[in-house]
């Protein structure tokens, strides 16, 4: 566990009545890394999210972002922290620039500067194009890139995404992907990338394993399993072992 943690969960823990969805969890994401989230449906992974953004308070356990504890210091953590929900938010009878407006607007960033910031973010993600077109017009993997976007307005430093290609085809996968390792590379964001689809990892990203919940395998994502063995079979090999201590 680093002390220079872009995000530092310690010993998380919450139930759903007798259900433990986080049991002890712990991770770190290192500053200026891309860390992949690994597991199965109902691992806990939007459980963990939902706990990382306030959604959810957890019951047991301390969550800190850039050294500012959420219980306590829950404004300064919030503010450095982007995020890319599974589910689509966007709203569709609203044009794109609309939808980056308001949520700048909810950062109290003055409409000019608003612009202007929806401007380079567009760019960024290579949709300058659809400014002024409505959401209902954009492809599933068009709608991500401004979700990313938006996730961004704020300026954070870390960012969450989870599972954010799932049902894009293979092209705006690798688009989305390729956006936010650029990310990574030249703007030195902290990345925290809930998947299950193993092509997304590079060998030399952080990988975390979560299992019914529980951390099971952590560490560089080319080392997980043994030597010679593909990221895929080692994460369900280890699944497969419920006995299985976290490494």
């Amino acid at each position: 566990m680093s002390a220079d943690a872009a995000l530092r969960v310690e010993h998380v823990g919450h139930r759903f009545g007798a259900r433990a969805a986080l049991d002890d969890v712990s991770l770190d994401v290192g500053r200026g890394r891309f860390a992949a989230l690994l597991g199965p449906n109902g691992a806990g992974k939007t459980t963990l999210f939902s706990v990382v953004t306030r959604l959810y308070n957890n019951q047991t356990g301390r969550v800190s972002i850039f050294g500012h504890a959420l219980d306590r210091e829950p404004s300064r953590a919030l503010a450095r922290l982007g995020v890319v929900f599974q589910a689509r938010t966007l709203d569709t009878d609203l044009t794109v620039e609309q939808n980056l407006l308001y949520h700048a607007s909810l950062h109290g960033i003055a409409r000019g500067a608003g612009k202007a910031r929806v401007g380079l973010l567009l760019d960024r993600v290579g949709l300058s194009d659809r400014r002024h077109d409505k959401v209902r017009t954009l492809s599933g993997g068009q709608s991500r890139r401004i979700e990313i976007a938006r996730s961004l307005i704020h300026r954070p430093d870390l960012l969450l995404l989870d599972e954010p290609t799932v049902g894009l085809d293979l092209e705006s996968r690798a688009d989305i992907v390729a956006i936010v390792r650029a990310l990574v590379r030249e703007e030195g964001l902290s990345v925290l990338w809930a998947t299950h689809i193993f092509e997304e990892i590079a060998p030399e990203d952080d990988a975390i394993v979560l299992h019914r919940g529980r951390i099971v395998a952590r560490g560089c994502a080319g080392d997980i399993g043994a030597p010679g063995e593909a990221l895929a079979d080692a994460f369900r090999r280890i699944v497969a072992e419920p006995g299985r201590a976290a490494a």
